[in-house]
């Protein structure tokens, strides 16, 4: 988890060092520093944070000398500053290619799905995993809660919208108000979807029953509960 977090702190700035790699004298002014973390067996470890990172409040940073990190052809300074810093043998083992697509992908890619699956699978390989484990639909999914009925009782989908990825799924709580279910529109989701398929039609009558469907084509899914149906309880999903 610590390692995940230092990536994304590393990543926050990776686009003002990518500004900056053209110029090895402005570069090499950039304050490089190692976060200093103490483990429960009083063990001390450094962990590089990217150049021009600040050291983050309440913790203890070391001073390194400047190291040229523009000298790895087409890698990010990102991926340049792992590969230098990384212990051996997880630096031997890992895919320094595939790592550094996927952290272009973070800072490059305007899709939010795009960049959130990139982040776990660099965080992934940086972990120590393989590149097909990482690379697996499964290996980024995420999984969207969805009340049914509303904490003071309204009978509602509490969202009613809920975003999504592909290959995400959702789970639908029954919460208060019951008994509650989950149907989709046959005319309300994306063409060649089964809405029977992927609905709930039972009606769930105690309190914390639960349904979650995985959703894989993207599109607008309209659903509703049916005794509620006219009362107004209706939900959207979108997948993208």
């Amino acid at each position: 988890m610590l390692f995940k977090s230092l990536m994304l702190v590393g990543l926050l700035s990776n686009v003002a060092a990518n500004n900056l790699r053209d110029n090895k004298e402005e570069i090499a002014s950039v304050e490089h520093l190692d976060l200093e973390i103490t483990h429960a067996d009083g063990k001390r470890e450094l962990f590089p944070l990217l150049p021009g990172t600040k050291c983050p409040p309440g913790h203890t940073c070391r001073a390194r000398a400047f190291e040229d990190l523009t000298n790895i052809a087409g890698m990010t300074p990102m991926g340049a500053a792992l590969k230098n810093n990384l212990k051996q043998p997880l630096a031997m083992a890992m895919n320094w290619e595939e790592l550094n697509t996927n952290l272009e992908q973070v800072v490059t890619s305007d899709s939010y799905c795009t960049r959130r699956a990139a982040m776990k699978r660099a965080a992934g390989m940086a972990a120590g995993l393989a590149a097909a484990a990482v690379a697996q639909p499964a290996y980024a999914a995420a999984t969207a809660d969805v009340k049914m009925g509303s904490d003071a009782g309204l009978l509602a989908f509490v969202p009613a919208k809920t975003s999504i990825c592909k290959g995400d799924s959702v789970k639908w709580t029954n919460n208060k108000g019951g008994p509650h279910n989950v149907v989709f529109d046959e005319d309300g989701v994306p063409g060649g979807v089964d809405a029977e398929k992927i609905s709930q039609a039972e009606q769930m009558g105690d309190e914390g029953d639960t349904f979650t469907m995985a959703f894989s084509t993207a599109g607008e899914y309209n659903y509703y509960c049916e005794p509620h149906r006219g009362a107004g309880m209706q939900g959207v999903l979108i997948v993208a």
